[in-house]
């Protein structure tokens, strides 16, 4: 595990019952994803999204819940089990330097996990060549680990990289922007 990584213990701090007052993830994702697309969680810990992402892409739909830390899918496989949507979520292990995506994708989710990630460059560049040409990427970062500052450096990695940007959805506590781009394969002017 990184020295940047939320370790998966500390997860049930902020991952809690109290949580759905404040971020609603169908509230939050309603916009970005219909039924039917094919989505990945990135660093989905608990699975606390990947479950509200499950609802929205119905049965035809897909979710791929990626993490780099065992504990974490354990623990998001437990809880879309006791939901009853694990048919709908796929839970890779994934290295920190790949995720491992083969297919394009319709929608991406980044939340509170960029800041964790050492070569944010790279991430934003693989989750770019993972999208389909009408792909959207969300980036949430928590206020209290990453301020303005940084990222608006976050930000500005993203444009590098080819993506086109709007403002997010309202996220309590968090800085949002969404991301889109041409997908796999893309040549885009400089």
């Amino acid at each position: 595990m990184d020295e940047h990584t939320c370790p998966w213990w500390f997860v049930l701090s902020f991952d809690n019952p109290l949580r759905r007052l404040v971020q609603r993830p169908r509230t939050i994702l309603r916009d970005l994803v219909k039924e039917g697309d094919s989505v990945v969680d990135v660093g989905c810990g608990a699975g606390y999204f990947s479950l509200g992402l499950a609802q929205l892409v119905g049965a035809e739909g897909e979710v791929i819940a990626l993490d780099i830390q065992p504990e974490m899918l354990n623990l998001a496989r437990l809880r879309a089990k006791r939901r009853g949507l694990d048919s709908r979520i796929e839970f890779r292990l994934c290295e920190p330097e790949n995720l491992g995506l083969e297919n394009p994708v319709d929608f991406v989710l980044g939340f509170w996990m960029v800041h964790e990630v050492p070569d944010q460059l790279r991430l934003l560049s693989e989750i770019m060549s993972s999208l389909k040409p009408s792909g959207r990427f969300l980036l949430v970062e928590p206020k209290v680990h990453v301020p303005a500052r940084r990222f608006a450096r976050t930000v500005e990695l993203a444009k590098s990289v080819g993506f086109d940007l709007i403002p997010g959805p309202k996220v309590w506590f968090s800085r949002s922007i969404v991301c889109s781009g041409s997908g796999p394969g893309s040549v885009r002017a400089p």
